[in-house]
C-alpha cells in the first residue's frame, strides 16, 4: 500500500504538559499528535506534523522539541497562544487533565504547504483532533479526501464541547480508514463504555480494520483476516508512567502499515504484537516519549529536548 520513504503526515494537538504531582511542578512537550509524530521518527519513519502552535514560549519550547527530533512542523496561528494541560493523579493513579482556552479552542488551517505534504504523503495519521466542529471536520475531509487513513479520535473531556457531533465527524473520516484505534476510555466518553460494540460498529461503517485497547487488559484487532486479542507486554523495570502508551501503540501501528497492509493472519499478528511491546517500553519512562524495548536494553531514555 505505502512507501515509508514518502513518510506520514500527522495531523493534530501539539501542548504543554504541565505535571503537578508530590515530586513539584515541571512541563513536558506532549499532545497525541505530537506524540505519535516524533515516535515515527524515533522508529525511522520520515513524519510531518500538522499542529496548531502559539507565538509564545511554549510554543518555542514545542517548536525546539520537534527541531531536536527531526520532525518537520506546519504550524496553524494561535489567537489564545500554545494549548496546555495541567496534568494531576487521581487515587487510581490515573492522570486527570484541565486545558487551557487554546486547547479548547484549538483550530487547524491547511495552508498550501500542509496540502502539498497531505498529498505527498504514503499515509496520515490523525489524533486528537476537534471533531465536533463541523467546520475543522469539512476543512479535514477536504484536505485529506485521496489519502489513506489511519484514526485515533482520542477525546479529552476537557476539550470536548458536543459529543454527539464529535461522534458524527469522528464516524464520517473513520468509515473510509484503514485503520481505526479507540481505547476503552474513548468508549466511555462518546459511546456506553463497551469497547467490543465500539470496535464492531466501526468495522460495520466500513473502517479497513479496528485496534481496541484496553490498558492492563490488552488489545483486540479486528481486520477482513479476523480478530486477534494481544495481552499487555511484561517488560523489565517497572511502569512509571502509562500517559504515552496508547501515543506509542498509534505510531508503531501506522510504522507496521508502512510496510504494506497485512493480508494473512501472521501479519496482523505480528504488527499487533509489536505494537504491545513499543507501548509496554513506553510506559517505563515519564512522558509521551516512545521507547521500543531494544532502546530500553541499550539504556536509551531518549529524553531529547524535553
Amino acid at each position: 500500500m505505502s512507501d515509508r520513504r514518502r513518510g506520514v503526515v500527522v495531523i493534530g494537538d501539539a501542548l504543554i504538559d504541565e505535571i503537578r504531582d508530590a515530586a513539584g511542578v515541571r512541563e513536558l512537550v506532549g499532545g497525541a499528535a505530537l506524540n505519535v509524530a516524533v515516535g515515527l521518527r524515533r522508529l525511522g519513519v520520515p513524519a510531518t506534523l500538522i499542529a496548531m502552535v502559539g507565538a509564545d514560549a511554549a510554543g518555542d519550547h514545542i517548536r525546539e522539541y520537534l527541531a531536536d527530533h527531526d520532525v518537520p512542523l506546519i504550524d496553524s496561528p494561535s489567537e489564545h497562544g500554545s494549548s496546555r494541560a495541567v496534568v494531576h493523579w487521581s487515587p487510581q493513579g490515573e492522570p486527570e487533565y484541565t486545558f487551557n482556552e487554546a486547547a479548547q479552542r484549538r483550530s487547524i488551517r491547511f495552508s498550501d504547504d500542509a496540502l502539498d505534504a497531505i498529498t505527498d504523503a504514503a499515509l496520515i495519521a490523525i489524533s486528537c483532533f476537534p471533531f465536533d466542529s463541523a467546520a475543522e471536520v469539512a476543512a479535514l475531509t477536504d484536505a485529506v479526501a485521496d489519502s489513506h487513513l489511519v484514526i485515533d479520535p482520542n477525546p479529552r473531556a476537557g476539550m470536548l464541547r458536543d459529543r454527539a457531533e464529535f461522534v458524527r465527524g469522528f464516524e464520517g473520516l473513520a468509515a473510509r480508514a484503514e485503520l481505526v484505534k479507540v481505547g476503552a476510555d474513548d468508549a466511555v466518553l462518546l459511546y456506553d463504555g463497551d469497547l467490543d460494540a465500539l470496535r464492531r460498529r466501526l468495522r460495520d461503517l466500513g473502517a479497513g480494520a479496528v485496534l481496541a485497547t484496553a490498558g492492563a487488559d490488552g488489545a483486540v484487532l479486528e481486520s477482513d483476516s479476523g480478530e486477534f486479542a494481544a495481552p499487555i507486554v511484561a517488560l523489565p523495570g517497572r511502569v512509571v508512567d502509562t500517559v504515552g502508551a496508547g501515543d506509542a501503540t498509534m505510531a508503531a501501528v501506522v510504522e507496521g502499515l508502512l510496510d504494506g497492509h497485512p493480508t494473512t493472519d501472521a501479519g496482523w499478528r505480528a504488527l499487533l504484537d509489536r505494537a504491545m511491546a513499543v507501548a509496554a517500553a513506553t510506559v517505563r519512562a515519564e512522558g509521551g516519549l516512545l521507547r521500543t524495548p531494544e532502546s530500553l536494553a541499550a539504556g536509551d531514555h531518549g529524553l531529547y529536548g524535553s
